[in-house]
């Protein structure tokens, strides 16, 4: 179960007990997937369905976002929240679309204010942060990775079947492959701590130091890079943090070697501590880092993961 779906169902939790009403939570895919349903109660949805489909062992947004819309117009919730992964974006404006329903994306947070929903969400690159107030019944909303923490609730959840409301083979459009680069054991996504790289690491050989680094954090880090990184090779393009890759807001992120353009910025700038390693004193990166430090990230690095392991006993 991917962190921010958890995060996701907290989120929905705050808004029905603001309310006095329940949570209930789709889960789709394919046979044996309702086992993870626990997982959904546990931090506070007090009903999950369970939608299963041997034709859901892929993603298929055409028989989902119909499951889903039948099930939101027979529940006639208040809100209808998905997160902000990359089958979530593509899911909650075609739901928002057969509903008729606002939509507010990409959220950090949301409380009810009588008939409206407020919410926030970053805008022009994560610069500023807009509030939305959006009134309708019901609202569409999708919940930035780690912008809500999700927390175990003591409330036992029923688990119930729901049946598909489309035929999945029957589907117009169809995944017929998926080619997945390396990748390591956390998803950037889901890290607490991310570590990128970019030119200033000056070739692919030294992102190995930040390897070492994340090593040291004793799996609780992850790597990326800028685009201009990726566009040389340097690392997967499954790596690249920013305007046209990723978006992740870790609790810590250390951009090394990065000079801190807004494209990259823009898929960072929402994490709670920025450490910047730059050995450019003027470098936009330490506009919006929390800590500094001017120097050769190449002898730092080092350093730092040395004193990493001796705090976290990783060594």
């Amino acid at each position: 179960m991917r962190k921010v779906a958890l995060e996701t169902v907290s989120a929905a939790r705050a808004l029905a007990d603001s309310a006095g009403g329940e949570v209930h939570a789709i889960l789709a895919g394919a046979p044996g997937i309702g086992e993870l349903a626990a997982e959904l109660g546990a931090v506070g949805a007090d009903r999950v369905l369970v939608a299963e489909h041997e034709q859901w062992s892929r993603y298929d947004a055409e028989s989902m976002s119909a499951t889903v819309v039948a099930r939101v117009r027979e529940g006639q919730y208040r809100a209808v929240l998905f997160a902000a992964s990359a089958q979530g974006r593509d899911l909650a404006p075609r739901v928002a679309a057969a509903l008729g329903a606002p939509i507010g994306a990409d959220i950090v947070s949301a409380e009810l204010d009588g008939e409206t929903i407020r919410v926030r969400h970053p805008v022009y690159t994560g610069k500023l942060m807009a509030t939305l107030s959006i009134r309708g019944s019901p609202v569409v909303l999708s919940v930035r990775p780690n912008a809500f923490t999700a927390a175990p609730v003591a409330r036992p959840g029923t688990v119930e079947p729901l049946a598909p409301a489309a035929d999945p083979s029957a589907s117009r459009a169809v995944v017929t492959e998926m080619v997945e680069g390396a990748r390591g054991a956390l998803d950037l996504a889901d890290a607490p701590v991310v570590i990128s790289g970019g030119r200033g690491l000056k070739g692919p050989d030294n992102f190995a130091l930040l390897e070492e680094l994340a090593a040291a954090f004793g799996g609780d880090a992850a790597v990326g890079a800028t685009r201009a990184v990726t566009d040389e090779g340097w690392r997967p393009h499954s790596d690249q943090i920013g305007q046209t890759g990723r978006l992740v807001s870790p609790d810590l992120y250390l951009a090394i070697g990065i000079s801190g353009a807004i494209q990259h910025v823009a898929g960072m700038r929402t994490s709670r501590t920025i450490v910047a390693i730059n050995k450019d004193k003027d470098a936009p990166i330490f506009k919006i880092a929390d800590y500094g430090i001017v120097g050769d990230a190449l002898e730092i690095v080092p350093v730092l993961t040395g004193e990493i392991r001796k705090v976290r006993g990783t060594g």
